[in-house]
């Protein structure tokens, strides 16, 4: 796998802090992969990162600071290997905008990666500050299983 595109709603709480976390540890596996997020919706498009998310993934040494909003384009299904939903509402929205023949390409992240009992990452934007550092250990969780998986594969 050559590259990732991590997509929860508005592209602030959740994908930008797995898409950080990914980049991060990747890197540290010697894995090269590209890494970005986006959102389904265009509510926060060239805004930072949801200032909770900034501060639970830097809580654990992640820097989630440069990450800017956008919404997923057409031609991200064509770019990237995987596009990988953090819930299931988005990827009922990422299937119907998919292209039938790339539809392969488009799941659940937490399944995708292996994660055992968990299928979504929650929505942490009306919650408080367990809810985003939950974001951040799911996301752990998830890499981590990613990058074992692509050793395997290598």
């Amino acid at each position: 796998m050559k590259s990732i595109l991590f997509v929860c709603l508005g592209n602030i709480c959740r994908s930008p802090v797995v898409a950080t976390i990914a980049r991060h540890e990747f890197v540290r596996a010697g894995l090269n992969i590209f890494v970005d997020s986006a959102g389904t919706a265009a509510y926060h498009i060239g805004g930072p990162a949801d200032s909770r998310s900034i501060a639970s993934a830097a809580s654990v040494g992640y820097d989630a600071s440069a990450h800017r909003a956008r919404q997923i384009v057409a031609q991200d299904f064509e770019r990237f290997d995987a596009i990988l939903s953090m819930d299931q509402s988005n990827l009922r929205e990422l299937k119907m905008r998919c292209p039938p023949n790339l539809a392969h390409k488009v799941d659940l992240f937490l399944r995708f990666a292996g994660v055992d009992g968990e299928d979504e990452v929650p929505d942490p934007y009306y919650g408080g500050e367990r809810d985003f550092r939950r974001v951040v250990e799911l996301a752990q969780l998830g890499v981590k299983n990613l990058v074992l998986r692509q050793r395997d594969i290598a």
